[in-house]
C-alpha cells in the first residue's frame, strides 16, 4: 500500500523534503496559487495551522502554475506574497504540475486515492485539497470553493483517531 510517507518533494527553498516527516500526523495537502480568486484562502489555511499544530496536524501548500497562470513567480517571490500577506508558516514546496504527464508523483497518488466530482481524477482548479490520516492514507478530496475553516470538524474527527 503507498502512503503519504512514500513520496519526497521539494521545499520552496530547493531542499529534498522527505515526507515520512509527517508519518503518524493529520496532513492537509493544498495546491495553490497568488493570483487566484481562491488565494485568500491561505489565511484560513494558517488558521488551520495555528489551531491544529500541536495536536500532529500540518498543512502543506504546493504552489501549482497550470490554472490560468495565476503562480507566475518563481519560488523566492511565492514565499514571500505568502508570508507578507497571509503570515503563512506552514511548509510551502517549489511549484509542480498537479495534472498530466509532468504531474508530481504525490498528486498523481493523491488523485488517484480520492477522485473529485463525477469520478474523474484530474484537479480542477488551484486550492483543491486532500485530507491524509495518521496512517498516511487519502480521507478527503475537497473542491477549492470548500473553505478551510469548514473543515476544521473533519480535522477534529481525524486527530482523535
Amino acid at each position: 500500500m503507498t502512503t503519504l510517507a512514500d513520496f519526497k518533494a521539494t521545499g520552496i527553498d530547493g531542499t529534498e523534503v522527505d515526507l515520512a516527516a509527517y508519518d503518524g500526523e493529520v496532513v492537509l495537502i493544498v495546491n495553490t496559487a497568488s493570483q487566484c480568486g481562491f488565494t485568500p484562502q491561505y489565511q484560513g489555511l494558517q488558521k488551520l495551522q495555528d489551531d491544529f499544530a500541536g495536536q500532529g496536524f500540518s498543512v502543506l501548500g504546493f504552489p501549482c502554475d497550470q490554472f490560468g497562470h495565476q503562480e507566475p513567480g518563481d519560488e523566492a517571490e511565492i514565499q514571500g506574497f505568502c508570508e507578507r500577506n497571509f503570515g503563512v508558516t506552514f511548509p510551502l514546496f517549489s511549484k509542480i504540475d498537479v495534472n498530466g504527464d509532468e504531474a508530481h508523483p504525490l498528486f498523481r497518488w493523491l488523485r488517484s486515492e480520492k477522485r473529485g466530482l463525477l469520478g474523474s481524477d484530474k484537479v480542477k482548479w488551484n486550492f483543491t485539497k486532500f485530507l491524509v490520516a495518521r496512517d498516511g492514507r487519502v480521507v478527503a478530496r475537497y473542491a477549492p470553493t470548500t473553505k478551510p475553516e469548514k473543515i476544521a470538524g473533519d480535522l477534529e474527527r481525524y486527530l482523535t483517531r
